[in-house]
């Protein structure tokens, strides 16, 4: 399907140091952002659940009714 020199180019090109030097920086790159995003999801969990007050928990469970709809600007249809 490629001719031998493409073949020879591709070669040089995948296995040149620049092309080595930008995968092994991705790859640290990558590594460092999942390491911190799953450091900052471990401390967003323990502390969301934390941060929630039982008193509002029990609220929730009772069952208390939603204020009446209104209209945004407060005002209402009049018929004529």
């Amino acid at each position: 399907m490629f001719s031998s020199e493409i073949r020879r180019m591709l070669i040089q090109v995948i296995s040149s140091w620049q092309v080595i030097a930008v995968t092994v920086v991705l790859i640290i790159y990558i590594f460092i952002v999942s390491s911190v995003a799953r450091i900052y999801n471990r401390k967003s969990r323990s502390s969301h659940a934390a941060s929630i007050p039982k008193d509002k928990k029990k609220k929730e469970k009772s069952g208390t009714s939603a204020p009446p709809v209104t209209d945004e600007l407060g005002l209402e249809e009049t018929k004529k």
